[in-house]
């Protein structure tokens, strides 16, 4: 791995996990994309990467923070684990699914979530904000 490789894949890391710390976004929306454009990976290359990085206990000190602060309840820890356990059990579903599915579909398919996630959101914060 060259320097260029090693900072790229710093400021990826660094940045998604500013994002999910900040707003608890998922990584995959931000380190799929950043792995695709700046490190030319394909689709399934940058799923593949973006769940190995999940495999370690990443965001341990952010939901450690939620759970200081009271935001997190011993409730929602239980919530957490039973989706935690669906979660893998999709997460193999969903790879299976994935490698049977044509990668430009795949491709297609991410975009479209996004995209929908982009105008749910930033609907909602438009709605909210002329609230006030």
């Amino acid at each position: 791995m060259d320097a260029t490789t090693f900072i790229i894949l710093l400021f990826i890391g660094l940045f998604a996990g500013i994002a999910s710390g900040f707003v608890g976004i998922g990584g995959g929306i931000i380190i799929i994309p950043c792995l695709i454009y700046f490190l030319k990976l394909d689709q399934y290359q940058a799923q593949g990467v973006s769940l190995a990085l999940m495999l370690p206990p990443i965001g341990i000190l952010a939901f450690y923070s939620y759970y200081q602060t009271g935001h997190i309840l011993k409730i929602h820890i239980f919530y957490a684990l039973i989706m935690a356990v669906f979660f893998v059990i999709g997460g193999g579903l969903g790879s299976k699914l994935s490698f049977r599915t044509p990668v430009h579909i795949v491709k297609l398919i991410f975009g479209i979530l996004m995209l929908y996630a982009s105008y749910k959101m930033i609907y909602s914060g438009i709605t909210h904000y002329f609230q006030k």
